[in-house]
């Protein structure tokens, strides 16, 4: 079954371009990651949104295991947001 990560971010407006690429860099350590269909990066005037689909649930928590590993710190929730992220998880019927 088919799972998704959607999450929201919303970045002080001074480190906006910065959490952009922060993002950009995740999804391309995802899609390096078995059983990765697409991640991509998305924006509105207030949020950066980050998607990430995968062929299982199984493959979402390896990819998450190697992003942690890979990432570090840089992909937890500081003071460069303004407020905490909406992530949530998603499975195809």
């Amino acid at each position: 079954m088919k799972a998704c990560l959607v999450a929201f971010h919303y970045p002080h407006a001074s480190h906006r371009e910065e959490f952009i690429a922060r993002v950009r860099r995740v999804a391309g350590i995802f899609r390096r990651t078995p059983g990765c269909l697409s991640a991509d990066c998305w924006v509105t005037d207030e949020a950066v949104a980050s998607t990430v689909h995968m062929e299982s649930a199984e493959a979402l928590d390896s990819a998450l295991a190697t992003v942690m590993a890979t990432a570090g710190a840089d992909i937890v929730f500081d003071d460069r947001e303004m407020r905490p992220r909406e992530i949530h998880r998603l499975t195809a019927p």
